[in-house]
């Protein structure tokens, strides 16, 4: 998945516990040109291997475990680490509470449990155009 006249790259992580579902929806964004440079199961795990990496992902998608009690804390310590990463939330937690502290956080954009292949393009290269252009 490539955009912008540089046709830059767009570069993902992902932080969420097993899924078959986002196994198929990575290996389609793969598929699609989208270099996928880590999953890891949790944000502690990212964060360890957001540290080892030469060059950072462009977005990270979380899939959100709200029965942690600590994760707005450990989401509030990732964004602090690498405040370049856009990060898009996945979740099954709808509540315009959360949303709000989401977006307080830094959070670019949210994908609801169920979205497909096609949500998660539209929602990567919406959030990777986000900045890129210059005026």
């Amino acid at each position: 998945m490539e955009t912008g006249t540089a046709q830059q790259k767009i570069t993902l992580a992902f932080i969420n516990d097993k899924s078959l579902i986002l196994d198929f929806i990575c290996k389609d964004l793969i598929a699609s040109g989208t270099e996928v440079l880590f999953r890891s199961e949790s944000i502690e795990d990212g964060l360890s291997q957001l540290f080892s990496l030469n060059e950072l992902p462009k977005i990270c998608i979380i899939d959100l475990d709200f029965y942690d009690n600590n994760i707005l804390v450990q989401l509030q310590r990732l964004r602090t680490q690498y405040p370049t990463i856009k990060l898009i939330a996945h979740s099954e937690n709808d509540d315009k509470k959360v949303s709000k502290d989401l977006l307080d956080i830094g959070f670019s954009n949210y994908l609801l449990i169920g979205s497909d292949a096609e949500d998660f393009r539209k929602v990567i290269v919406a959030v990777f155009n986000l900045g890129q252009e210059k005026y």
